[in-house]
């Protein structure tokens, strides 16, 4: 049964709307300088909501991990800098109370969609979420996770396909458009698609944007960096700012037509 549409509201940002979100910036926040310069840049080309990873969890414990609470603090310092609000992952629920007059958004990791102590934490604060589904989770799964959000009494819910799991090789993960249109279908929550994530591949980046608009998601969020083959993570399927450009230029001329 379809629900009616959710719209969520992020100072002045307006998610689940006529217009699609812009949500752009780095995988890891490298320093002070870096996310300053970047959410500049952003904003100059479009960008609806700066986001930007702190705290990394990585399969490998060997792997750059983020640089922890200081990225939230620069990247505060960045979004205000730009009169933006911004997104940041949260791992624990240790965190929460320290990030919570900080972040705009929480975002919940694929990591952590099973993770219902740290959901039932974050649906206390009555703060915006962007849910990434599990890489391995149902549809089914996905969206009992938002039920602990909405238990709790935060209905602020933002679905993210972020692409799952399967035995495909050639992509990263494999982006599952139709779970993204039947979870908006079910409950109503602004979807947006990640397909940075979904498939590991900057030159896939503008065709899956292209076809998240096409079945009417409510936007994109994008890994971006001013010189992606020299990101500390995730390079390969990070673009620089032309390629964005072109992205943010579609999405702008999709919404007017």
């Amino acid at each position: 049964m379809k629900k009616d549409n959710k719209i969520i509201r992020v100072k002045d940002t307006v998610i689940g709307g006529e217009k699609p979100v812009l949500i752009a910036g780095p995988c890891s926040i490298e320093s002070r300088e870096h996310i300053i310069e970047e959410a500049k840049a952003l904003k100059e080309l479009g960008v609806d909501i700066i986001r930007g990873g702190a705290f990394k969890p990585r399969t490998s414990p060997l792997d750059f991990q983020g640089i922890g609470f200081r990225g939230v603090e620069y990247l505060k310092e960045a979004a205000e800098t730009v009169n933006l609000p911004f997104v940041t992952e949260v791992l624990s629920e240790d965190d929460v109370d320290r990030m919570i007059d900080y972040v705009d958004i929480f975002q919940v990791g694929s990591r952590n969609m099973y993770n219902y102590a740290l959901l039932k934490k974050i649906a206390r604060t009555n703060k915006p979420v962007i849910l990434k589904r599990g890489f391995s989770a149902t549809i089914y799964e996905w969206q009992m996770a938002a039920k602990y959000l909405e238990e709790g009494g935060n209905d602020n819910i933002i679905f993210c396909e972020r692409g799952i799991r399967t035995f495909e090789t050639e992509t990263r993960n494999t982006l599952d458009l139709a779970g993204a249109y039947i979870i908006k279908e079910k409950t109503g929550y602004p979807v947006i698609v990640d397909p940075s994530h979904g498939t590991g591949k900057r030159e896939l980046i503008m065709p899956m944007t292209r076809a998240t608009l096409a079945l009417g998601l409510d936007g994109v969020m994008i890994e971006v960096h001013p010189n992606p083959d020299e990101a500390i993570s995730d390079a390969a399927q990070t673009i620089g700012y032309d390629d964005y450009k072109k992205i943010a230029d579609y999405v702008g001329k999709f919404h007017e037509d």
